[in-house]
């Protein structure tokens, strides 16, 4: 959108907050980028430019603006709904795989040379992806500053800068503030500490932002209605779930609040931190854009009441798409209480034991390498589902199929479809929920099905699926949409 100046000006005169992360405004005349709904006056359009990332703004020699901090705006709603290399690239930037493999570990993971991701990502988001990187870890490091009491030094390593120097170096130029400033400035004019009220020692706790509108309850409903045992749960009002990361592990507590999610991260090695929000955010599916999908689905007068009447659900992810996929074997044709079942007993079986002294859990999910020694005869479940669940988990295991945020959704799907016991519903939960396609669509689920019948809509798969070439390409939505005509528990918030 950042190439349509006349629509990117009037968000801009507008304030419009929609457009917050999809594009920035950089100010010619005072060199400072802002997000589109910044509240000061804006700058005559001759003086504008716009940038499709605060990177891009960071390489121009622009500097983020002290009012709106353009560099805490909600990630890009486009990265989520494409599958090529560009989108793929920009997730595992937001995952911090360069900070932690170096742009060869990038490429490779795409498949592709070092100096062809550099070409694709400067010629689409005007910055390369070291610098994409230096941006994040800039964000990063201005979290930490700003909310914890962390020293200096270790806020440099946690947000992965390689030394105390450049990470002064980088927070100076980019926010035109040093560290300790910005830690003052945060701390308000009698010096409160940063820190929010009361967090459990080594917390760390942030708001996560978003694009309204939001509907909690189909999204942290279904979190809390599928949870398994020992490793999520739900607690006075908030989501709670163990993470299996790059350098340790954690605990986050994710609670829904009006104009944000309210997350706390307790973590074994704080390096840990962008990897972690990154998959929160994946999660809860915090960049989407509500205000696109929902227009397109109202398009068709029998989803309209449904759109209207709650507005702005989102699609419940995974922080871990093995272990969804793992899950979702076990859920094929039961219910959702034995599919948890099922869950636990893996879990309490081969998962890592944590200490949680807030709450119940227990255990981090099985690695795959823990579930490859499976004894098929240890597994309450039927001999075709134990050859399918074996079959999946060597095959993750091995690296024959990955799945994450470098997939290729039209492969992996193919790759499943290739295993025993995949058939379309088990590879589009997947796609849904594991990978992220906001297109997957679930034509025989029951689910589905019925809610199909009861607002008139073709109930037979083949032509429920032509009916939904209408939804395109948010028709992953559009399931939210009429699972929430039943009354399943994924459909509501705990009491």
């Amino acid at each position: 959108m950042h190439t349509d100046t006349e629509r990117c000006v009037r968000a801009v005169r507008s304030k419009d907050a929609r457009f917050d992360g999809v594009f920035f405004t950089a100010v010619r005349t005072t060199r400072i980028y802002c997000r589109p709904s910044c509240p000061v006056v804006p700058p005559k359009p001759e003086n504008m430019e716009f940038h499709p990332t605060a990177a891009s703004c960071q390489r121009a020699g622009f500097r983020a603006c002290k009012r709106c901090r353009p560099d805490t705006s909600p990630g890009s709603p486009h990265w989520n709904a494409r599958a090529d290399a560009v989108a793929r690239a920009m997730r595992l930037i937001q995952d911090g795989v360069v900070d932690r493999e170096g742009v060869p570990g990038l490429a490779a993971r795409l498949g592709y040379s070092t100096r062809q991701i550099e070409r694709q990502l400067l010629a689409e988001v005007g910055a390369g992806p070291l610098a994409l990187a230096r941006a994040q870890r800039a964000q990063t490091a201005r979290l930490l500053i700003e909310t914890t009491p962390m020293p200096m030094a270790e806020i440099a390593f946690a947000a992965g800068f390689a030394s105390i120097r450049t990470f002064n170096d980088t927070v100076r130029e980019v926010f035109a503030l040093t560290p300790g400033e910005l830690r003052a400035r945060a701390a308000g004019p009698r010096g409160a500490a940063p820190v929010s009220p009361a967090p459990p020692p080594g917390a760390i706790t942030l708001r996560l932002p978003f694009r309204a509108p939001l509907n909690p309850s189909n999204l942290f409903g279904h979190l809390a209605a599928t949870a398994v045992p020992g490793v999520e749960e739900w607690r006075d009002g908030s989501y709670r779930r163990t993470l299996s990361l790059p350098y340790g592990h954690g605990i986050v507590v994710l609670t829904p609040r009006p104009d944000h999610v309210l997350c706390r991260l307790s973590l074994t090695d704080p390096r840990d931190l962008t990897h972690a929000i990154s998959r929160c955010r994946r999660l809860l599916d915090l960049d989407a854009d509500p205000v696109a999908v929902d227009e397109q689905l109202r398009t068709d007068p029998l989803l309209a009441p449904l759109v209207d009447a709650a507005p702005g659900r989102r699609v419940p992810r995974t922080v871990d798409a093995a272990e969804f996929a793992v899950r979702a074997v076990l859920g094929q044709q039961v219910s959702t209480a034995a599919a948890r079942t099922h869950a636990a007993r893996l879990v309490t079986a081969h998962g890592v034991p944590v200490e949680d002294p807030e709450g119940g859990l227990t255990h981090l999910f099985p690695t795959m390498d823990a579930l490859a020694g499976l004894d098929p005869e240890a597994l309450a479940l039927p001999r075709s589902r134990r050859t399918t669940l074996l079959t999946l988990v060597g095959a993750l295991a091995d690296g024959s199929l990955a799945l994450g945020p470098e997939s290729d959704w039209t492969e992996a799907r193919a790759r499943l479809l290739a295993l025993p016991g995949f058939g379309p519903w088990t590879t589009e939960v997947i796609a849904m929920r594991a990978l992220g396609d906001p297109d997957a669509f679930l034509p025989g689920d029951l689910g589905v099905r019925r809610a199909a019948q009861g607002l008139g809509l073709p109930a037979t798969p083949a032509a429920l699926t032509a009916r939904a070439a209408h939804w395109r390409p948010w028709r992953a939505y559009a399931v939210q949409y009429l699972w929430a005509t039943e009354t399943h528990p994924i459909n509501h918030l705990p009491a």
